[in-house]
């Protein structure tokens, strides 16, 4: 059985939409589909809350706008015979959503919780399209199988409990299951939640692992992993296939393929990914496993991280802080803030670590309150912070091993004016950072790729 995932570009338009029922009706056999909402849908969702909660009736314009694309598309993409039903089922959960912006008007108030329903409706509503094309086809509501529990200010996945309602729920026959992705409940409160960024591409990977799936296909509008951002690089390569860490090494700085908690249930089964194009079905995309083939390029990609902020907390750390590297990335950890070791490269001592500058102001108040009896005996100071950085992420197998290569992007940056604030060779089998000064980030993007491909 395969497991689909069809993101918001491939939902987005009647073409794109003609395109999936092609794809999937050509599927012979079970599969299971996942769709995310129309493209560009939930920011306009979202947008819509905020001006109601603004007391700004653009909202209404916003609900028409809403109405009339769903409408547009379901009688270009739906079977006359159920165009009807189908359109029923969408006005009544655009005339819930008009409710939900209704109240936030009044209240001029956006709860979370509030948010959380009104951004439900983008899935439910492609998935009653979806589930309407596609010959053979049934709608399986992930609220009655993707369940959260509440991990400090988040909503996580119950991963246990959620891998044994979907077995239930699919344990009965079907021929093409379509699926709402992203949207889940709450295990204890029912209440509507989501997973979050790249959501559906992690209910798909959920269901994937639960069903021991023999292919999760992530469908999407490039034609798979490329050695480089092709906005930038006009030359980048498609790369036919690479290891379950590059991929989600490659995500994690920077690439925007593949959402990469999506890959860890899958892992953990050794089941396959692979990344198409729904606009160029025929093109042979890139395959995701866990071990390397013959012919695997020695480097996989470069991405770019922008936004990137350096840290440098000195001191006596040695003597004065036990386990001062554990207690920050402890610290961070729990507030869900992503941390990578760097090292400077002006050689000043210290721990260094960057993060994400979204991610920046929160990190200098946690570590200040962590080391709050060091920095007022003196014997740290207060953490040094740089920002307007982007980090370059070079991936590809063995990596620790490969000095040279190291060495010749370092020598290949400094040669060409471009300064290096911090680098990290050697503390990954897959990863190799660089740190420089966000303006550069392109200019050394293109310098890399040339050396390297």
């Amino acid at each position: 059985m395969k497991v689909l995932k069809f993101g918001g570009t491939s939902v987005g338009s009647i073409e794109s939409l003609r395109n999936v029922k092609a794809i999937v009706e050509s599927i012979d056999g079970q599969a299971i589909v996942v769709v995310s909402a129309l493209g560009g849908l939930t920011d306009r969702l979202i947008a819509a809350a905020k001006a109601a909660a603004d007391n700004n009736l653009s909202y209404l314009d916003d609900v028409k706008s809403m109405t009339q694309r769903h409408i547009d598309i379901i009688d270009n993409v739906v079977d006359e015979s159920r165009r009807n039903e189908v359109k029923e089922r969408v006005l009544a959960l655009l005339s819930d959503l008009k409710r939900m912006y209704d109240g936030v008007y009044l209240i001029r108030h956006l709860p979370q919780m509030t948010l959380d329903i009104i951004v439900s409706f983008g899935e439910r509503m492609s998935s009653i399209i979806v589930a309407a094309m596609i010959k053979d086809a049934t709608r399986h509501d992930s609220l009655n199988f993707v369940k959260t529990e509440k991990w400090y200010d988040k909503s996580i996945a119950d991963q246990k409990l959620t891998t044994e309602l979907i077995k239930r729920e699919f344990f009965t026959p079907f021929v093409k299951a379509i699926v709402p992705g992203f949207i889940s409940t709450d295990k204890r409160t029912g209440d509507i939640t989501n997973l979050g960024r790249g959501g559906s591409d992690f209910t798909a990977a959920l269901i994937a692992a639960a069903v021991d799936a023999e292919v999760l296909e992530i469908w999407t509008d490039v034609d798979g992993f490329l050695s480089a951002d092709p906005r930038v690089i006009n030359d980048a390569v498609l790369v036919s296939h690479m290891s379950f860490i590059e991929s989600m090494e490659l995500c994690s700085y920077g690439a925007k393929v593949i959402y990469p908690p999506t890959i860890y249930p899958v892992f953990h089964k050794n089941i396959p990914i692979k990344i198409l194009n729904t606009f160029n079905a025929s093109a042979p995309g890139t395959l995701i496993t866990d071990s390397p083939l013959p012919d695997d390029l020695p480097i996989k990609g470069i991405s770019i991280l922008k936004e990137t902020t350096l840290f440098l907390l000195g001191g006596n750390l040695t003597r004065g802080v036990k386990n001062s590297v554990s207690r920050t990335f402890n610290a961070l950890a729990k507030k869900g803030v992503k941390v990578f070791n760097v090292t400077r490269s002006d050689g000043k001592s210290g721990l260094s670590f960057a993060v994400a500058s979204s991610d920046a102001d929160t990190t200098f108040d946690l570590i200040c309150r962590e080391f709050a009896p060091e920095l007022s005996d003196g014997i740290i100071a207060l953490p040094e912070r740089i920002d307007n950085l982007a980090t370059i992420a070079v991936v590809g197998d063995n990596m620790r091993a490969n000095h040279r290569t190291g060495a010749r992007i370092r020598s290949t940056l400094t040669r060409n004016g471009l300064a290096i604030s911090a680098f990290s060779e050697g503390a990954s089998d897959t990863t190799m950072l660089y740190m420089i000064a966000a303006a550069d980030a392109n200019s050394a993007l293109r310098q890399i790729h040339t050396l390297l491909f």
